[in-house]
Order: structure tokens, then sequence, then C-alpha cells
């Protein structure tokens, strides 16, 4: 069958795969539909990504329908349409027994630190799939990424009075911007693209939307989504006095850390890494009851043979590309 492989920074390949194996007890056979191709994705054809190695078959937010299931599967059928969380945890290390799978120890992201999705077929643990029939291939494919704003938005426990600044409204910012709403909370989006900018003021005309903050600008709760180690340090100046930042961005790069600030104004500082098994049937359900619109987020298609030089187009600022899905 036919799979894409990273193979270096910068170049796709198209390559053929041996065909799945038939699923063994707790699998699945899903093909894939659909296929979000997202900031990780980016980072890793850019070379800037720091948890992949290469060569690498990328894909981890996914639309897949179940062909065929292994024994002792009962919540799945064949002909199912599901939503896949791609996080490969142990289920024995600290986190796993805390119910933090999202940070097990030896933890694997399909497409990340093991060959992902984008391929015709593959073998999942049954367990990771999460199915409605009810949405569409493209809109579960959108679901693992919105799981990382709702995981975010958790992490930063909003409270009655609280404000909040959204730093960056790429992707992973709106998908914070999407949960951070549903708290009633105000919020204001720090954004440079204009692009950008005019996507929130269309979509989220309650939300401001600014290109730089005015002086002495503060908020309770800043989520930083840049993956700028600059952004990321001047988030805590911006942040109150007892206040929290949550980092939802990834860098390289060493972030500095104004202590004296930091210990003056008792801030709390957040990381938010992948989400958890419970928010994707939550998203799911917010999908489905119209909570969540995910019309606006699908700004550009392509095909799968066309994805190695369509690539190169979709990592050019210019061509605003919100959401692209890679149709299988």
């Amino acid at each position: 069958m036919l799979a894409l492989s990273l193979t270096q920074p910068g170049q796709l390949d198209l390559i053929q795969l041996p065909e799945a194996a038939a699923p063994q007890l707790g699998e699945a056979l899903v093909a894939i539909r659909a296929i979000g191709i997202c900031g990780t994705d980016i980072s890793a054809f850019l070379g800037k990504m720091p948890f992949i190695e290469y060569p690498r078959i990328l894909g981890h937010e996914l639309g897949v329908e179940v062909i065929a299931i292994g024994p002792d599967v009962s919540h799945l059928k064949i002909g199912d349409r599901c939503s896949v969380e791609p996080y490969l945890n142990c289920g024995r290390c600290h986190a796993c027994q805390q119910g933090r799978t999202n940070c097990c120890e030896i933890l694997q992201v399909l497409g990340v630190h093991c060959d992902g999705a984008m391929r015709e077929r593959m073998i999942l643990p049954a367990q990771k799939l999460h199915p409605c029939n009810a949405l569409s291939f493209e809109q579960l494919a959108l679901v693992e990424t919105l799981a990382i704003g709702c995981h975010a938005v958790n992490r930063a426990d909003i409270q009655h009075g609280d404000d909040i600044l959204i730093i960056g409204a790429g992707p992973i910012g709106l998908t914070v911007l999407e949960f951070a709403r549903l708290t009633g909370a105000p919020i204001t989006v720090l954004e440079l693209n204009a692009h950008r900018r005019a996507f929130v003021q269309q979509q989220y005309p309650e939300v401001s939307i600014l290109p730089a903050l005015h002086d002495g600008f503060a908020a309770q709760v800043i989520f930083d989504a840049t993956g700028n180690s600059g952004s990321m340090a001047r988030s805590l100046h911006l942040c109150r006095f007892t206040g929290r930042i949550i980092f939802v961005g990834i860098t390289k790069e060493s972030v500095l850390l104004d202590d004296p600030l930091f210990h003056r104004r008792e801030l709390t500082l957040l990381a938010s890494r992948n989400a958890v098994s419970s928010d994707f049937p939550r998203i799911l359900r917010l999908i489905e009851s119209g909570q969540i619109k995910t019309q606006p987020w699908i700004t550009h298609r392509c095909a799968f043979q066309d994805l190695p030089t369509t690539m190169l187009q979709w990592i050019k600022p210019e061509t605003a590309v919100l959401k692209g899905i890679l149709q299988v």
C-alpha cells in the first residue's frame, strides 16, 4: 500500500509498505480517510520538531473507517467512523497510574515518536478509537487538534473573575480559544498576522483581537501558543500578580525565566502536553451539538499523492493555511 515518508527535512517521498496485518486481541484495522496537517507536521517538515527522527511517516490527526476488528473489541463495529487518540501510552508508569496518560514516561505519539498514518491502512489499539458516525471524516480529523486546546484550558482551571490572554492565533491558539470561550471569561488574542486576525474577528466577534498590547496590559491567565522562546519569556511580564501562564506551544530553545518577577508575583507556570482520553468524547459531543463549528477551520485540501509538492506551498505564510486536510 502507498505511504508518505518524511525522509529528511523538506522531503516527502511516496513509498510502498506491506499490507497491514489482521487485527489481533484488542486491535482494529482501519482505513485512513482524512488527515489533518498540523504545526507538528510543519515543524517536522522544516526540521524544527525536537521529538522527530528521520525517516518518519507523519500523520496523527485522523478520521478513519473501521474495516476489521480483533477479538475482545466490543465498542466498535465494521464501518464505524472514528476519531483517533494518537497517544500510545504504557498504562504502567507513574503518570499513567495517575490517569495522566498524556505524560506517559515512554509515550509514543503516532507520527512523532513512531510512524503515523500517512498511509492507506493501519492497525491501531481499539481503545484509541472514538466512534461517531454522525460526523464526517474531515470533522473527525479535527478532534485531536481541538483536544490540545481542550486539555490546555482544563490545565488552566479558569475561575470566576479571571480574564484570558491567548498569544498566537495559529491552529493551536485557536483550539485554546474554542474552549476558553466556553468558560465565559473575557478573552484577548494577540496575533501579528493580519490574515489570522481577520479570521478571529470574523469567527469570534466577542473576542478582542490585537496586533500589539498597550503599555501596562495584564491578564490573569495567559496561554502562549507561539512556540517562540522570546514570546514565552515575555508572557511572564504580561501576567498579573498571582496569575497563571500555560505554555501550549513548544520550542527547541531554552526559555529565559525572569526569576525575581516570577517570585514577586508568585506566578504559576504550567506546561500543557497532548490531551487525555476523556477529552475526545467531549469534543465529539460539542461538534455534534453545534457548539463547535468545524466548517471555518478547513481552509485547504490536498490529495494524498500531491502532498510532497503541496506541502512546499502550505508552509508559506502567504498561503494563509489554517488547517489543511489530506484526503486519502
